[in-house]
């Protein structure tokens, strides 16, 4: 009597995720790596809800009843916006100290030795700092309805001004990466964060530009964050202060903020991988 004999079962072959699938797994994975540090980091979650009520307080009724909006309005609903996007533009801290204390512990060299894609590396970090920014949003959103500041105009207008936030804060996540890729430094990049409030202040966030000198009324009306605003407060419905010489961000303050975010993401995306990659070299 004869034995058959079965012919080896090959097992089938796993089929291999493409790069786009491995990339965003990357980049999930190492999000996750940044949200559990916050979450060990209590204080860090804490700061950044209670500045935004801070500043509610002190500009909306410290300086706020000094301050009136040309062509009437409430002084709170022209504050708001400027808020908003100032949180937007805060995005440039945590990633700049972010990312060079990772190079001061060694982990940027530690992630560049793994089989991760470079740029996921770095979206991780940003889809963190997103998570924490559009919370941060929502609860001064929620500090600024409390004290008078209304959404008067349409939802779908509404919206688009959050998306709009929401991408001028993805935009300065990346500036912010590649300043602290540049740093190196936890102590120095903590430093030159606190320069973000200057070149926030120089702005229409806070008081009409028409008051300001010449010189800078200009700076401070090019400043891609002056688009923001006037965006969002158009959205909103909110009171503005546009003067008739307004220059074009400010004439078209939607196109021009996608247009800021469209040329700071093709300046510094690009740097920020770069100075990821050669790290080191």
């Amino acid at each position: 009597m004869t034995t058959a004999t079965l012919p080896p079962t090959v097992a089938p072959a796993t089929a291999r995720p493409g790069p786009l699938r491995r990339a965003a797994c990357d980049a999930t994975t190492l999000a996750l790596r940044v949200l559990l540090y916050y979450r060990h980091s209590p204080g860090l979650i804490l700061a950044s809800l209670i500045v935004p009520a801070v500043m509610v307080v002190v500009f909306g009724y410290v300086f706020g009843s000094a301050m009136t909006v040309p062509g009437g309005g409430d002084y709170r609903e022209f504050l708001v916006p400027g808020l908003f996007a100032m949180v937007a533009v805060n995005g440039i801290m945590p990633t700049m100290i972010g990312a060079a204390r990772d190079i001061g512990r060694g982990v940027t060299d530690r992630l560049r030795s793994l089989s991760v894609s470079r740029p996921a590396v770095l979206l991780g970090q940003v889809v963190a700092d997103l998570v924490v920014g559009v919370v941060v949003l929502l609860v001064l959103a929620a500090i600024g309805l409390a004290v008078g500041w209304r959404i008067r105009g349409g939802a779908a207008d509404a919206l688009t001004a959050f998306a709009l936030l929401v991408l001028f804060r993805f935009t300065m996540t990346w500036m912010g990466i590649y300043l602290g890729l540049a740093v190196a430094k936890e102590d120095v990049a903590a430093q030159v964060g606190v320069l973000v409030l200057p070149v926030a202040m120089i702005t229409n966030a806070f008081v009409p530009t028409g008051g300001m000198p010449g010189w800078l009324r200009t700076i401070a009306e090019w400043n891609p964050m002056s688009a923001v605003v006037t965006a969002c407060r158009d959205l909103f419905g909110n009171p503005g202060a546009l003067a008739a010489d307004a220059p074009w961000p400010l004439e078209h303050p939607v196109a021009a903020t996608l247009g800021w975010s469209a040329l700071l993401l093709l300046v510094f995306v690009p740097l920020a991988v770069r100075k990821f990659s050669r790290h080191g070299r």
